[in-house]
């Protein structure tokens, strides 16, 4: 046999390797701000490193970060462009019709990063570039940057009408993108939602992490799809949130590591925060890197 003929079956099965190790390989969203966006200093840390309080400062977290407080965040922090490829659609399902906005790539996405507003909230508080420290504008340029979609909806309510809606959104852009991990954010009363989808047959199977952010408890989760296949949480609150209760939070965290100690799940207590602290402060794209580490 010549050199030629016995080099080729050697080289297909060196390429047939570098692709089944590029295939195997978790998705790492690349740095975007890392430096502004970092997490301020870690007062104490728990439950083998899953607990973490951190030294949240109004004057510091708010005052200086944005030129307007809580209205505008100075223009570092930002970089409006990724704009071009965000879109305002209405999807028609058979819960009924799904306005949302998308960001990124709507077919063949690696990621789908989908936040649920609370009370009072709209598809448009998403993806504000100037609110909360301009971290949803730091989410939606992850998103772009790394293959991925990122969808703000409005729903009807936060009943399972609403977890209708949301489902059907999920359904139709993982069709569109069947190799993407899913992972649902959640605000305020927008919790809720991310209980009811960990717990329908659909979206609990399919879903790849939930992050509640300033937000409430759900012990339904502890028999749910998305707990049986182990899907990461995550959860960020203020120590002074009037309106979930921190400690209620924490003690619910410690019920999941209660059912199993290695069950992947973190929490985040901003020390001083209120309700909102979380949003603005959550580091996206740590989160989102641990949990495509754990996701099923």
């Amino acid at each position: 046999m010549s050199l030629r003929f016995r080099f080729f079956p050697a080289l297909l099965a060196a390429s047939a390797f570098f692709l089944s190790a590029t295939e195997g390989q978790t998705l790492e969203l690349k740095p975007f701000k890392d430096d502004l966006f970092a997490y301020p200093a870690t007062l104490s840390s728990g439950d083998n490193g899953a607990y973490t309080v951190l030294d949240y400062r109004e004057m510091r977290d708010i005052n200086q970060r944005d030129e307007v407080p809580e209205k505008r965040v100075h223009a570092q922090y930002t970089d409006p462009g990724v704009r071009r490829v965000q879109q305002d659609l209405m999807l028609k399902t058979d819960a009924g019709d799904v306005r949302h906005v998308a960001i990124g790539k709507t077919e063949g996405a690696a990621i789908i990063v989908l936040y649920l507003h609370g009370q009072g909230g709209s598809r448009k508080q998403g993806v504000d570039d100037f609110t909360f420290g301009g971290n949803f504008n730091r989410l939606k340029n992850l998103m772009a940057e790394n293959d991925g979609l990122y969808l703000s909806p409005d729903f009807p309510d936060f009943g399972d009408k609403g977890a209708a809606h949301v489902a059907a959104l999920i359904d139709h852009y993982a069709g569109k993108s069947p190799g993407a991990k899913i992972f649902v954010a959640c605000g305020s009363m927008g919790g809720i939602l991310c209980w009811k989808l960990a717990d329908r047959k659909d979206t609990g199977d399919r879903i790849n992490g939930l992050l509640l952010l300033g937000s409430l408890w759900d012990e339904s989760f502890l028999t749910s799809p998305a707990f049986k296949r182990r899907v990461p949480v995550f959860f960020g609150q203020g120590s002074h949130d009037v309106v979930f209760d921190v400690a209620k939070q924490e003690a619910f965290f410690r019920s999941i590591l209660a059912r199993s100690k290695t069950y992947p799940t973190r929490f985040v207590r901003f020390e001083t925060g209120t309700h909102g602290t979380p949003i603005r402060m959550v580091d996206w794209r740590g989160t989102l890197n641990w949990m495509l580490t754990k996701a099923p």
